[in-house]
């Protein structure tokens, strides 16, 4: 049976095993990170010895703070440590209240 697109196909597919092959890396190999990208302007903040807070990369990266949160999940994920290394909370008499409370985190390790 032919039908309207079989010409189209073995053209598309002629096209197709012309082109080179990906470059693929070896099993095993650990691929090279790209530089200058948000994420690893996280990690830098995070490698400080002071660390960061979660405002701090929202502002450095342009990122909501969910999103923070969410990059810290997949730290977790990948065996990277996140720790807390101060809390400060703003919350009773004669203090900014919940707006003024942050965390303070770092990577360890």
């Amino acid at each position: 049976m032919i039908t309207a697109l079989d010409g189209p196909m073995q053209a598309l597919r002629a096209a197709l095993a012309g082109k080179p092959p990906r470059a693929t890396r070896e099993a095993g190999a650990k691929r090279k990170p790209r530089e200058g990208t948000k994420q690893e302007a996280v990690l830098a903040l995070l490698r400080r010895e002071e660390g960061a807070t979660i405002a701090q990369i929202c502002e450095a990266t342009g990122w909501q703070q969910h999103t923070v949160r969410g990059f810290f999940a997949g730290l977790k994920k990948k065996g990277h440590a996140v720790e807390v290394l101060e809390r400060v909370r703003q919350v009773g008499p004669n203090k900014e209240g919940a707006r003024g409370s942050y965390t303070v985190y770092r990577i360890t390790g």
